[in-house]
């Protein structure tokens, strides 16, 4: 119940964030590589955000995966190749 109304309560305060800030400060990401990984079955967070973050940031690669919020397999094998790939740099 605890986690539900601290979900509810940011959901209500949109995180307290403004339309779109975290788009308008994507260019702060610039050259800085980043894997998002997305499950394309989750309702809470609708893929339609990682996208459009995605093509805004063009120094960071997509995943969406058959997943929900919660991930699964295929949300943590991405997430490990990522976190290899970033390691050996």
């Amino acid at each position: 119940m605890s986690f539900a109304r601290l979900c509810a309560h940011y959901f209500s305060h949109a995180a307290w964030l403004e339309e779109d800030q975290l788009l308008r400060g994507v260019g702060r990401l610039a050259g800085i590589p980043g894997v998002l990984i997305h499950g394309r079955l989750d309702l809470g967070g609708p893929p339609d955000a990682a996208w459009l973050l995605a093509r805004a940031w063009p120094t960071s690669e997509l995943y969406l995966v058959n997943a929900g919020h919660t991930g699964g397999a295929d949300m943590t094998e991405h997430t490990l190749a990522a976190l290899e790939r970033f390691a050996q740099r």
